[in-house]
């Protein structure tokens, strides 16, 4: 297979040169140039016609998110984007992805230990690898879909058991899939818990985003809460999100254990958990996302008696966690993302 073609957007001379270093050590990944700001940038997209780009968001003469609307607007390509871990890098972060960005990898610290640059090669060369396989769909992807702050209302009231549950695992293109179909479900669902592979500081933001823009009330769980109907509870990026019950009550469990399938959050983690508490009333949907955590898990919900919907190929940003859960037969029904917030609906109407 060909070489995926990378150009590095950055001011630092010193982050271009690891970042040139880290990608270099993979066979499957050329750098072809490296560029200073958006203008550099520009001249050297044309002349080298790179597969992905990886963007810093800070940069002087234009800053990247500047670039980066304009790049699609343009010129739609892949692109994966350096950040900071600091809540203004998180909520210019998920800016990006709103605008087009494929992915998002936040810097490492100077003082950084070899088994974490090891684990930040890692994930750099897998974001853009998987961002490169996104171009065709990048160049004929539909508009974001229009969200405002309009409470969607169900056509008549909700019915659900107690225990009723839905529960969605998601990565790579996940932000963006979360948010159109979370801002298009009626307040009066039933429990909503949410894995999302994400970091630790953005993981907060992005539940602050999408509160102000559901119906649903959208917040990080704390340790021992209690699910409520009307809710959503997003994983923090720092822990596993795990559902328990006490008595007649399911609640959130916040466990700091290792990585699992190098995540924490794991979705893995997440649909195991819910073996053991009224499975049949739970539905589980698995949305876009790179690699294969939370497929076999939910393949094993499902031979529970779990209601299992997988986002299709057609509208997942990398059809790589919903693949895999296809191809596992954790469901046969397969879902466009603009459907699925109607088929949840739909599931709890009478």
């Amino acid at each position: 297979m060909a070489k995926v073609r990378v150009l590095i957007v950055d001011d630092s001379a010193v982050v271009r040169s690891v970042l040139s270093e880290l990608l270099s050590m993979d066979p499957g990944i050329e750098v072809v140039g490296e560029a200073e700001d958006p203008y550099v940038a520009r001249d050297k997209i044309k002349a080298l016609r790179p597969d992905v780009l990886t963007l810093d968001i800070e940069m002087p003469r234009m800053d990247g998110l500047t670039f980066l609307k304009n790049l699609m607007r343009l010129n739609p390509m892949p692109v994966v984007m350096l950040s900071s871990l600091t809540n203004e890098g998180a909520d210019e972060t998920l800016q990006a992805l709103e605008l087009g960005a494929v992915d998002f990898i936040s810097k490492p610290t100077v003082s950084a230990s070899d088994a974490a640059l090891e684990h930040f090669q890692r994930d750099l060369t897998g974001k853009v690898k998987a961002a490169a396989a996104t171009a065709a769909k990048l160049k004929f992807r539909r508009p974001a879909a229009a969200v405002t702050t309009a409470k969607v209302q169900s056509v008549k009231p909700l019915v659900f058991s107690q225990h009723a549950l839905v529960t969605i695992g998601a990565s790579t293109g996940g932000t963006e899939a979360l948010r159109e179909l979370i801002c298009n479900l009626p307040g009066g669902m039933p429990p909503i818990v949410v894995t999302q592979h994400i970091p630790e500081t953005f993981s907060t933001r992005f539940a602050k985003r999408l509160n102000d823009l559901a119906a649903l009330t959208v917040k990080e769980p704390t340790e021992n809460e209690v699910l409520k109907p009307g809710h959503v509870y997003v994983a923090p990026g720092s822990h596993h999100l795990q559902i328990k019950k006490r008595g007649d009550q399911l609640y959130c469990h916040l466990s700091d254990a290792d990585r699992v399938n190098r995540h924490k959050p794991s979705v893995e983690v997440m649909f195991n958990s819910l073996l053991n508490i009224y499975p049949e009333q739970v539905v589980a949907v698995m949305l876009t996302g790179m690699g294969e955590d939370g497929a076999k898990a939910m393949k094993a919900l499902a031979d529970a008696g779990a209601r299992t919907l997988i986002q299709d190929e057609a509208t997942s940003m990398v059809w790589g966690m919903p693949g895999a859960a296809y191809r596992y037969g954790a469901s046969k029904e397969l879902v466009a993302l603009d459907k699925i917030a109607d088929r949840l609906v739909r599931l709890f109407s009478r």
